[in-house]
């Protein structure tokens, strides 16, 4: 079976580690903190400890971090 077969097209609910994630609450996609774009499980690669954020793509998590303020050299 796979392992995101039977849960659907509904939003999971993740809780973000270094370098991997527990799934909470079963489903097939997350949504980007950024871009709003949903993000199948099997494509997430970018996302927020700190924040618990999923995002999109590696641009997406430039601009969330700019938005934190919290990249080298950048007033806040």
């Amino acid at each position: 079976m796979n392992l995101f077969e039977g849960h659907g097209n509904r939003e999971a609910q993740i809780r973000y580690l270094d370098a991997d994630f527990q799934i909470l609450s079963p489903g097939s996609y997350v949504v980007c903190a950024i871009t709003g774009k949903q993000i199948p499980l099997d494509e997430l690669r970018y996302w927020s400890v700190a924040r618990q954020e999923p995002y999109a793509d590696a641009v997406a998590s430039l601009e969330a971090d700019k938005r934190a303020g919290v990249l080298p050299n950048q007033k806040r």
